[in-house]
C-alpha cells in the first residue's frame, strides 16, 4: 500500500514548535496507583491467553510493571495515521471532532464484546515518515514538525486518550530518532512506536523491501523509555513494535522485559481474516515477548474476498487475545 504526502512519498503497509501547552499537560489520573493488584494482574493474563494451549501465554518469568501500568488493566483501541495524508489512516482521514466519536463508537465495540477489560482510546500519530526520496538530510525519512505533534495531544484531550508516537526510521536508526522525542515521551500519557518495515539496513529504498529491526534496537528503546520512567517518576510505557514477516524483528528470545516498559509484538499485516490468523499465529503468538497486537485496515481488509474486516469477537478469539487494537 503506497500512501503519499502531498510533499513526499511514504509507504504504510501495514502499514518539530514545542508548545508551553503540551509540556504542561496534566497527568491522567486514572494511571496512578499506590500499589500493584498482583492477583487482578494474573487474572488478566490469564484471560488474555485464552485457553492456550502452547504453554508459550501468558509469558514466563515477565516482570511485574511498577504501579500504574495501563496493561492489561486496559485494552488500548487506537486510531494510526499523520496529519498531513488521508491515506496513511484514519488518523489524518477526518476532522478531528469526526475522528474522535468514531473511535468513541470503535471503544463501545470493544467494551460489549469483552466486558471483562474496560477500554481506553488512543491516537497512534506517525512523527517519523519513511520516504522514497533521500531528502535533505539523506536519512529517507520526514521528520513531522513539533507542531503536529502539539495537535495530536490536543485532540486526544477530550478522550483523555493515551497518544503513541511512531518512527519509520529509513536510513536512520532508533539511537538517532529516539532521543528527539523525549521532551513529548517524558509526559505520562506518551507512549512509543517503532516499525522495523522501514528500517532499512541493507541500504534498500523504502517500500522496495521490508526492512528489520534486532533485538538490540528493540533493548535500546526499552532501556531508553525505562531511564526517562525513573528520572521523571512515569508510570510504565507501552512500547509497540509493528510486525508482519519473522525477518521484521530478528533475535526476538533476546529482547529484554522491564517493569518500566509495557512490550506490544502488533500484528500489522493486511489482508482476509484467514491471512491475519495466520501471520498473527505464526509471527506474533508463536514468538512470544509480552503482550500482543492486532491491526485492521478500514480499507485494505476489505479488498480481496470475503471483503470483511474481522470482528472485535473474531479477533477475542485469538489465542492469546490481543490487548491493544490498532486502525488504519
Amino acid at each position: 500500500m503506497k500512501n503519499t504526502l502531498k510533499f513526499a512519498l511514504a509507504i504504510c503497509c501495514a502499514s518539530l514548535s514545542f508548545t508551553a501547552s503540551a509540556q504542561t499537560t496534566q497527568p491522567d489520573s486514572t494511571l496512578k496507583a499506590a500499589k500493584l493488584d498482583t492477583a487482578r494482574y494474573d487474572s488478566l493474563m490469564m484471560h488474555l491467553a485464552n485457553g492456550d494451549k502452547t504453554g508459550k501465554w501468558p509469558v514466563k518469568n515477565a516482570p511485574y510493571p511498577k504501579p500504574g501500568a495501563i496493561l492489561p488493566f486496559y485494552r488500548v483501541i487506537a486510531y494510526y495515521g499523520n496529519m498531513y495524508s488521508k491515506n496513511m489512516g484514519v488518523l489524518g482521514q477526518y476532522e478531528p471532532s469526526v475522528m474522535r466519536d468514531k473511535l468513541k463508537a470503535e471503544v463501545k465495540n470493544w467494551e460489549a464484546a469483552d466486558p471483562e477489560i474496560p477500554v481506553k482510546p488512543a491516537l497512534h500519530y506517525i512523527c517519523v515518515t519513511a520516504q522514497a526520496d533521500a531528502g535533505s538530510n539523506g536519512l529517507h525519512n520526514l521528520r513531522m514538525p513539533f507542531s503536529q505533534i502539539d495537535k495530536v495531544i490536543e485532540m486526544a484531550k477530550p478522550l483523555n486518550a493515551l497518544v503513541f508516537l511512531d518512527i519509520q526510521v529509513g536510513y536512520s536508526t532508533v539511537q538517532k530518532e529516539l532521543p528527539l522525542l523525549e521532551k513529548y515521551l517524558k509526559m505520562p500519557n506518551v507512549h512509543f512506536g517503532i516499525d522495523p518495515e522501514f528500517s532499512m539496513k541493507e541500504g534498500s529504498v523504502p517500500g522496495k523491501r521490508i526492512g528489520t529491526f534486532d533485538a538490540n534496537d528493540i533493548n535500546f528503546v526499552s532501556k531508553y523509555l525505562s531511564k526517562l520512567c525513573d528520572k521523571y517518576n512515569l508510570p510504565p510505557k507501552i512500547f509497540v513494535v509493528h510486525r508482519f514477516t519473522k525477518r521484521m524483528v530478528t533475535n526476538y528470545k533476546d529482547i529484554k522485559l522491564d517493569k518500566n516498559i509495557q512490550f506490544v509484538m502488533d500484528m500489522d499485516g493486511w489482508g482476509g481474516p484467514e491471512l491475519k490468523k495466520g501471520t498473527y499465529k505464526y509471527y506474533v503468538a508463536g514468538e512470544p515477548v509480552q503482550f500482543t497486537g492486532f491491526k485492521l485496515f478500514y480499507k485494505n481488509d476489505i479488498k480481496k474476498v470475503p471483503n470483511k474486516m474481522m470482528t472485535p469477537k473474531e479477533v477475542l478469539s485469538l489465542k492469546p487475545s490481543p490487548i491493544y487494537i490498532q486502525y488504519q
